[in-house]
């Protein structure tokens, strides 16, 4: 690897960048390939790098899942990989409307409205037509009224009638939203079962090479590999795992980064 802070270049399988103002979240991003504060020229990394390319005493991990990724970076699947895929090109092709029927009813109650108005007014002028009638008065003005009203409450039926279909499209869209997000719920599901149980098969492909890792860790180490301190579990994953990319080691469990690169037989880069 080659790491340039823009003041000092050091080369070498192993980096000692303790001395260089160096944090460890640019370093992890240019090996990454997405960081500016330094340039570190190395190998792409791995599928297990984001999971055990980096180290250090605060660090939290699901062993299983440390695993499973050194196992992927190894080439191994897993019995549900075709199972996964399928699900998330499912999920990825189902389309959930964002939709409310609110609008839709409240425009239903408002067109409602106008024709309950309406209706009241075309009766009231029925009514006034009738009267002028019985006392032989003038009833051209009213009817003119009255005809206008006619029309405006055809028009607002209509509406009305517009309304209420566009209400039921709505409720007929919110209830295919429905459907979709509960099956979206049901696939989110069952992708989580499969990629737990995937991660369980992948994780017992090298279970028994993190056992050894575990038992040749240069510290002490309990019985039972699984019930380890973070840290440990890391190193053990990153020495069975096909890492390709230097490892970003801010720990002390090595006597020097050297030890570290050997142990791990891969780059280290020291902070």
């Amino acid at each position: 690897m080659r790491v340039d802070d823009g003041e000092t270049v050091r080369e070498g399988r192993v980096v000692d960048a303790r001395a260089l103002a160096l944090s460890r979240a640019d370093a992890v991003a240019a090996i990454r390939g997405d960081g500016a504060a330094v340039a570190v020229a190395c190998p792409e990394p791995g599928a297990a790098h984001e999971r055990v390319g980096e180290v250090y005493p605060e660090l939290s991990v699901s062993i299983r899942g440390a695993l499973a990724a050194a196992a992927r970076s190894r080439g191994h699947t897993a019995p549900q990989d075709d199972r996964i895929a399928e699900i998330e090109s499912e999920l990825a092709a189902l389309t959930v409307p964002d939709v409310s029927t609110r609008p839709a009813r409240a425009d239903v109650a408002d067109r409602a409205d106008a024709v309950e108005r309406l209706d009241e007014r075309v009766a009231e002028l029925r009514g006034r037509v009738q009267a002028l009638r019985e006392r032989d008065a003038e009833t051209d003005a009213v009817e003119t009224e009255l005809a206008a009203a006619m029309r405006a409450l055809t028009e607002a039926r209509t509406d009305l009638i517009a309304a209420r279909e566009n209400h039921d499209a709505a409720t007929e869209t919110a209830r295919a939203a429905r459907d979709a997000r509960e099956r979206r719920m049901v696939l989110e599901d069952r992708l989580a079962n499969r990629r737990r149980a995937a991660r369980e098969a992948l994780a017992d492909t090298i279970a028994d090479e993190y056992r050894d890792a575990v038992a040749a860790a240069p510290w002490a180490t309990p019985a039972d590999p699984f019930e380890v301190d973070d840290v440990t579990a890391v190193l053990a994953a990153a020495r069975v795992a096909d890492l390709r990319a230097p490892v970003v080691l801010s720990c002390d469990r090595f006597d020097g980064p050297a030890m570290a690169a050997d142990w791990l037989d891969a780059e280290v880069l020291r902070l």
